[in-house]
């Protein structure tokens, strides 16, 4: 089967991201399929798949965010700054926080941030993984990044365990690519001045798709990926929501397929070009014209059967 476009899939907690991928190519029988955005394997939720000439739209899907619905439990710390890791630190906590202090140290938080990624994470430093040197034991220098988080706040009244000292607290929070959250939930605790864990995490939303949008990867087997694929399988362009669409002449397709620049009766930065109907080629406003951006010439749609 060859397609092209964009496959939501439901991961769920046990895989990685690429044991996705690696099973959607082989149920599928391709070779170009890629992820668009990391999830770990005890995180489950929205894992947008791109398929064929779709693989050069991930940067789009990656720049459109991502909402995550989890739980933070302050009391305690690990390495992985999940449940993952070996505990690191903890702090029993005499009094739980009050909700208003819980939303306050979550304001602080809102907006652009600076976080330091996890030793425990894909992030390369000196052309390794920084999960490599962490799993040698071994410590480096993590470069800070910046990340937007547009919104984190509580969904529900936080829960106090006596016994342990601990407090949980579930949250919903929209962010950037690149943002980490469990160091979100991290810095939470720094914030409050005491150790703190993800303990639980669910991407709800990814590349403009929600949790109704997916296919459970687990109802995926060679029986049913074929017809399922197909019923759940998106364009290319909606990685692009707002961009606007221009259909092509017979004239203006051939010069496209060349990657010859175009005179467009629109001054808009980007515009996608269609030929009868199927996403071909994203150009970008240069001067007079437009110009080559993203090519998708191989694009055959959403419609076809192998």
């Amino acid at each position: 089967m060859e397609l092209d476009g964009i496959l939501p899939v439901y991961k769920p907690v046990g895989i990685t991201s690429a044991g996705v991928v690696s099973q959607v190519r082989r149920l599928l029988h391709m070779r170009k399929v890629g992820h668009s955005g990391t999830l770990d394997p005890n995180v489950d939720g929205v894992l947008p798949i791109a398929l064929g000439a779709a693989t050069k739209a991930v940067p789009a899907l990656m720049s459109l965010g991502k909402t995550y619905t989890g739980e933070v439990t302050l009391g305690f710390a690990t390495e992985t700054e999940d449940l993952d890791g070996a505990e690191v630190a903890r702090q029993a906590l005499a009094e739980p926080f009050s909700e208003a202090a819980l939303l306050a140290g979550m304001q602080q938080l809102t907006g652009t941030i600076t976080q330091v990624p996890p030793m425990y994470s894909a992030v390369k430093v000196n052309g390794r993984r920084l999960y490599e040197y962490a799993r040698n034991g071994e410590t480096v220098e993590r470069p800070s990044r910046t990340a937007t988080v547009y919104e984190f706040v509580p969904t529900a009244a936080s829960q106090f365990d006596v016994e342990s000292g601990t407090q949980r607290l579930q949250f919903s929070a929209t962010v950037s690519k690149g943002t980490y959250i469990r160091t979100l939930a991290v810095d939470l605790g720094r914030v409050l001045g005491v150790p703190a864990v993800m303990s639980q995490l669910t991407r709800v939303a990814s590349g403009g798709f929600t949790l109704a949008d997916t296919l459970d990867l687990r109802d995926l087997t060679p029986t049913t990926a074929p017809a399922a694929v197909l019923a759940h399988l998106r364009p290319i362009e909606a990685a692009y929501p707002d961009l606007p669409l221009v259909a092509l002449t017979d004239a203006q397709w051939a010069q496209v397929q060349n990657g010859v620049g175009l005179t467009l009766p629109t001054t808009v930065p980007q515009v996608g070009l269609c030929e009868q109907g199927t996403l071909k080629a994203i150009y970008a406003r240069q001067g007079e014209l437009y110009r080559p951006a993203v090519m998708f010439l191989a694009n055959q749609g959403v419609t076809r059967n192998s």
